[in-house]
């Protein structure tokens, strides 16, 4: 999945906030999601698990292999980012200091594909493995969907 997709007419969302879509066994990926938790100073953001009904839905809907969960995904306004596009958009959104990933934006898509795809195909070897799924804590528990 290179930067930017749409989600079909017929994909419904519980919410209008940016959708975070992780796979919540990996270190990296939750990782990811408990830093926009401790800067996303307006609580904006929302998250879903990309092994739940509505991330693996979100996944089929994009013609993503539900199964092999290559991208974490954010999700704004019906349309869906991935790779490190994703993680631009999410990082310029919370703001602040964070708005210098836009700089990113300048690598041409291939190399950042490229990139991304090495570290997201060993992920696992390289940060771990949750035996269980991240919980979050009580304070953002209505941020997860």
């Amino acid at each position: 999945m290179t930067a930017i997709r749409r989600l079909s007419a017929a994909a419904t969302l519980p919410t209008t906030a940016p959708l975070i879509v992780f796979d919540d066994t990996c270190v990296l990926c939750s990782g990811l999601v408990q830093w926009v938790i401790r800067h996303d100073r307006h609580g904006r953001f929302r998250f879903t698990s990309a092994q739940g009904s509505l991330g693996q839905a979100l996944y089929r809907d994009l013609d993503l292999d539900p199964d092999r969960l290559e991208t974490s995904l954010l999700v704004v306004d019906g349309v869906a980012y991935g790779k490190l596009a994703g993680i631009i958009e999410i990082a310029t959104r919370v703001g602040g200091i964070w708005r210098a990933a836009a700089l990113l934006r300048l690598l041409p898509a291939p190399l950042s594909d490229w990139a991304y795809d090495r570290i997201a195909q060993n992920r696992y070897a390289l940060f771990g493995r949750r035996e269980t799924c991240w919980t979050p804590s009580p304070d953002v528990a209505d941020r997860v969907i």
